[in-house]
């Protein structure tokens, strides 16, 4: 009986119910709309901090670097022999340990040991510049309008001018690259932590001190190096066993070595400008990060949070406008709409005075009457539950399709930390403003996302069965008697 007068009622009041489920329909697709679009933003940014920071890396320690003095030189140098030989090819390179100031490596074992620390692992971060290219000799010619012996015999032209140099110069290219060198002991934190080798192989344990490389697939694609092959950094000769390729994003490291080979390449004999840490567990962060600043005086800790809040551009901006403004006016449109829902269900019942009092006439109770209203309520929330559904499903359907491209820029951190080779702070980028990335968006939706909608349907639902059941459990029988003409 129920059933059969609700699908009869909900057949006459279409009009009003598709309103109402209209209504509802609206807030819930923005809803979960903005809700997928916000989760997208949170999976870029982690894909960014991911790239970046380190895979299974919860914090790294580092130390400012201190200002140079009064006597320090400026920049790299480089000389060249300008007496060789014509067109000679001469190369220079220069290896300087970028990031922070160099660590002792003994604070590795020092941080390994401090309480709800899991692993600690020490790397060194240079940047190599070379230059290479040649000396072209000039020519010496007359300096005069006329050359010596124009006009020909008798003519009586002489060169009065001095000689003139022309042609000659020099000609170098330059090129600059970073160099991360890793602890081959512990290869499952630190900078080749977020990256697959696609090629060849990664380093073994025997090979702490070994003349071998490990190439970003970048790198190598840019420069035709294959597995196998050999290249010169400083006049030493290293041979390439494998292709990493980042897991994420686009790795700021181009050479992986030994940590024993990079700290004989940039002079830093037992140095190491980043610590990877990892904590016991991550709910101690924090408290980790406390206790590495308390129990080791000058350094800093980053952590993966201190590194979000320097995550700017675009996808910053964007991921702003999704969290406060996009929530806040779906929050709005749902209450409007759960409002307006209320109202017309509450108005459709005043209309239906004589209907009500008649069925209270024939017996029906005020619970019963009121059931009726709720129900009717409810199902056009949930076909405003299912038309919300498609509808924010296509809209997120659509920005995955179109998948924008943002922009983020992580900048320094406290100390002149940017972002690391293969994911830390401390890398090359830390000599520059900011490491920009970009990142395609996605609208993913989960089926929280979906229980979410369905749950505000049927919340409406029960908000405008709330209304008008409330009216309709006020009516009387002699209501209806009235109003028979």
């Amino acid at each position: 009986m129920f059933g059969i007068y609700l699908k009869r009622e909900l057949s006459r009041r279409k009009k009003v119910a598709l309103v109402v489920a209209l209504g509802l329909a609206l807030g819930i697709a923005l809803v979960i709309t903005v809700n997928s679009v916000s989760a997208g933003m949170q999976k870029a940014q982690d894909k960014v901090l991911e790239s970046l920071y380190g895979l299974g890396t919860d914090m790294t320690v580092t130390k400012a670097r201190s200002a140079p003095g009064d006597n320090a030189s400026g920049g790299p140098r480089f000389e060249f022999d300008a007496q060789s030989d014509e067109d000679e090819e001469q190369s220079s390179d220069r290896v300087m340990t970028q990031g922070g100031e160099a660590l002792s490596a003994s604070l590795v074992e020092k941080v390994g040991k401090q309480s709800g620390v899991a692993n600690a692992v020490g790397a060194l971060t240079l940047n190599v510049t070379k230059v290479d290219g040649s000396f072209t000799q000039g020519q010496a010619q007359s300096g005069s309008g006329q050359s010596q012996g124009e006009g020909g015999p008798g003519a009586g032209g002489t060169s009065t001018g001095q000689p003139q140099v022309q042609g000659g110069g020099a000609s170098f290219d330059v090129n600059s690259y970073s160099v991360a060198g890793v602890d081959v002991t512990d290869q499952d934190l630190g900078p080749l932590a977020g990256s697959e080798i696609t090629s060849g192989k990664t380093f073994t344990t025997a090979q702490s001190n070994a003349k071998v490389a490990v190439l970003s697939k970048s790198y190598a694609k840019e420069n035709e190096y294959k597995v196998g092959e050999t290249f010169k950094i400083s006049g030493t000769k290293y041979t390439v066993i494998g292709i990493a390729t980042p897991e994420s994003s686009e790795s700021t490291t181009d050479v992986y070595l030994p940590l024993k080979q990079a700290q004989t390449l940039g002079d830093a004999k037992n140095k190491v400008t980043t610590i990877y840490v990892k904590a016991t567990d991550s709910q101690r962060i924090d408290a980790v990060k406390s206790a590495i600043q308390k129990n080791i005086s000058g350094t800093t800790v980053t952590t993966s949070a201190d590194l979000a809040d320097t995550v700017s551009g675009s996808l910053s901006t964007a991921s702003d406008l999704a969290s406060s403004v996009g929530k806040w006016l779906s929050i709005a449109v749902l209450a409007a709409a759960f409002l307006v829902a209320g109202l017309l269900t509450s108005s459709a019942v005043s209309r239906r005075v004589r209907e009500f009092g008649t069925l209270k006439a024939l017996g029906w109770t005020s619970g019963r009457v009121t059931r009726q209203v709720v129900g009717e309520a409810v199902v056009s929330g949930l076909v405003g539950g299912v038309l919300g559904i498609a509808v924010g499903l296509a809209g997120a359907y659509t920005v995955t399709a179109i998948s924008p491209t943002l922009e983020a820029e992580l900048g320094a951190t406290a100390g002149g930390m940017g972002g690391g080779p293969g994911g830390g702070m401390g890398g090359p980028a830390a000599q520059q403003s900011s490491n920009a990335l970009e990142i395609a968006l996605t609208a993913p939706v989960s089926a929280t996302t979906i229980a979410l909608a369905v749950g505000l349907a049927v919340t409406g639902g029960l908000i405008a069965g709330a209304f008008g059941g409330w009216r309709a459990s006020r009516l009387r029988p002699a209501d209806a008697l009235r109003r028979v003409e």
